[in-house]
């Protein structure tokens, strides 16, 4: 039920006044709770009034003093207190319309939900937004709010989105940025449609609305191959991926000269299709877009090199495992550790996409069922490290055991067909340096 509280906190305000699970929040200050927006808005004072109601039907009324903005210490059933808002788009390059059938169903859900984007990081486009929930993200200051632009050109938007309400994205972010609502953009490129001359566009407008768009993350259109009945999209080559590299470097030079920052970056993606080399970890500054793939190689690379006199003068054996797009880095990795300390055996294998199709490069969309078919009778090592990104989201809080990948296999799975420890690693050089040093053996 809408607003059921699931647990109360140990040394909360909640325990101390006697909420119990089970118990149904129903008003703060007068003001029925319909979300979690409404929750922490409306909880922010230093006094409150609240309503709760009781599993024997009564209504207790509470008047609490409390430091500002501190919370009553209670979880909900639910953690945005309502079901979250769906997609209506049809984007080209969406990738759940490319998931094959008889996959877990919570896959096929598609959020476009602003309280969301500020919970959880998630983007939204907009598009499924009235002007009211606009206002109301202005109101409560629902910030910062992350959103898929892809293009600024509104005859374009509209039919990259397949959504006749798109193309009024600019106005909309126009209006959030002059409120002072700090926005993230993304923009997934899709070649012949709206890269080059249009990215170049895209930026351009963005960059008019900073510094309340802090920074936008260009990535590339990813296809699987279950897009029949979709529309045919072309991905990138050396020669285009190295196009965009140098158009969106241009841009990069100019604003790094008016505003100190790039403003606009590429995924590593861009720069491994393009065989380029990726920019300087000054470039990345906080490596506030890591989500989007952009900064990754230069913060392993950076963190191995600062952390690896930090390396174990034990032994150990141990596999590694990354998509095709990774792999080259994540082998030198190996060699570095190998070298640093010859007792240490390192081997590092290349895991083919072959549930989504070869299409598909990157770590994070592995499946179980190819690392197994892939890698049985090859692992001669201890352990196996993967990287937290093959297991999805919302299971973080689960055993090491039961994390979960995308086609449902759990660590248990993987370690029973392999006959291998999987350990679960984030794969910044100083989380796998110091895995590695935990489970070495000292001599």
């Amino acid at each position: 039920m809408k607003n059921k509280i699931a647990k109360v906190l140990p040394g909360g305000i909640g325990e101390e006044l006697g909420f119990e699970e089970g118990d149904i929040l129903l008003s703060i200050n007068g003001t029925e709770v319909k979300d979690i927006i409404d929750y922490k808005f409306l909880l922010a004072d230093d006094y409150v009034e609240v309503e709760i109601l009781k599993p024997n039907e009564e209504i207790w009324e509470f008047e609490i003093e409390k430091e500002y903005g501190e919370d009553l210490g209670i979880e909900f059933e639910q953690a945005i207190l309502d079901k979250a808002k769906s997609c209506t788009n049809k984007c080209m390059f969406c990738f759940i319309d490319q998931l094959p059938k008889g996959m877990r169903e919570t896959l096929y859900f598609k959020d476009d939900d602003s309280r969301l984007s500020f919970l959880q990081g998630n983007f939204v486009t907009l598009t499924n937004m009235k002007d009211e929930d606009i206002d109301r993200i202005i109101k409560y200051r629902i910030s910062p709010i992350n959103v898929s632009v892809h293009t600024t050109n509104p005859e374009l938007r509209v039919k990259m989105l397949k959504n006749r309400f798109a193309g009024n994205i600019y106005e909309r972010l126009k209006k959030l940025a002059e409120a002072g609502i700090t926005i993230n953009a993304q923009i997934v490129t899709v070649p012949n449609v709206n890269n080059s001359k249009e990215l170049k566009r895209t930026i351009e407008d963005l960059y008019k609305l900073y510094p309340s768009v802090q920074n936008v993350a260009a990535v590339p259109i990813g296809i699987t191959k279950f897009r029949e009945g979709l529309e045919c999209v072309e991905i990138y080559n050396k020669e285009t991926a190295k196009n965009e590299i140098n158009i969106v470097k241009s841009l990069q030079t100019k604003y790094i000269k008016e505003i100190g920052t790039p403003f606009i970056r590429l995924s590593d993606e861009f720069y491994v299709i393009a065989e380029e080399e990726i920019p300087n970890a000054e470039f990345y500054e906080e490596y506030e877009q890591l989500e989007d793939g952009v900064g990754m190689i230069r913060l392993l690379r950076n963190t191995i090199a600062t952390d690896i006199n930090a390396l174990s003068k034990g032994s150990g054996s141990f596999t590694m495992i990354t998509g095709t797009s990774a792999f080259n880095e994540i082998n030198k990795v190996c060699e570095i550790i190998k070298k640093k300390n010859s007792k240490i055996k390192m081997e590092c294998y290349k895991i083919i996409n072959e549930f989504f199709g070869e299409t598909i490069t990157v770590a994070g969309l592995l499946t179980g069922k190819d690392i197994i078919n892939q890698l049985k009778g090859k692992i001669k090592t201890e352990f196996l490290i993967m990287s937290d990104n093959m297991f999805r989201k919302g299971y973080e809080m689960g055993s090491i055991e039961d994390k979960i990948m995308l086609d449902d296999l759990k660590v248990k799975d993987i370690e029973n067909a392999l006959g291998v420890k999987v350990i679960i690693c984030n794969y910044t050089g100083e989380d796998l340096i110091q895995l590695i040093n935990e489970h070495c053996k000292e001599e």
